[in-house]
């Protein structure tokens, strides 16, 4: 369980985790849902990565600063050591990618369409408004 839970972990799919295993992909499927505990041992390899890309994905979007180290070697022996400290910019595009996923109310492309219900609301409005104004 655990060298599946390590694929899962570094980022393997259900198709390579079977590929690895040696049976067909439909065969783990089954399996997951006949023994509940190879699923669970999947998901809690998957979820750690996750969250290592979320975080660094939020990162990303916020902006980070880290420290650059470069070392001089002459003869085998260090001679100089430079710290740099760097800054890397916040990423719009990971600002849009973050707020379009977790705030999709606000942030989507495209306005939510208007339902059939509300569509038909409008017409009747509509014809209503010219049978009143015909009235008048």
């Amino acid at each position: 369980m655990l060298k599946l839970e390590g694929w899962a972990r570094d980022g393997c799919t259900d198709k390579e985790i079977a590929a690895n295993i040696g049976i067909n992909p439909d065969t783990l499927y089954t399996w997951k849902k006949k023994f509940p505990i190879l699923a669970d041992t999947l998901k809690k390899g998957k979820d750690v990565v996750d969250r290592q890309v979320e975080k660094s994905l939020l990162q990303r979007a916020l902006g980070y600063r880290y420290e650059e180290t470069s070392e001089k070697y002459e003869g085998g022996v260090m001679t100089e050591r430079k710290v740099t400290k760097k800054h890397v910019a916040p990423d719009t595009t990971a600002q849009i990618f973050w707020l379009k996923n977790r705030k999709p109310e606000q942030w989507r492309d495209k306005p939510q369409s208007e339902s059939a219900s509300d569509k038909a609301l409008a017409k009747a409005i509509e014809i209503l408004g010219g049978v009143d104004s015909a009235i008048d």
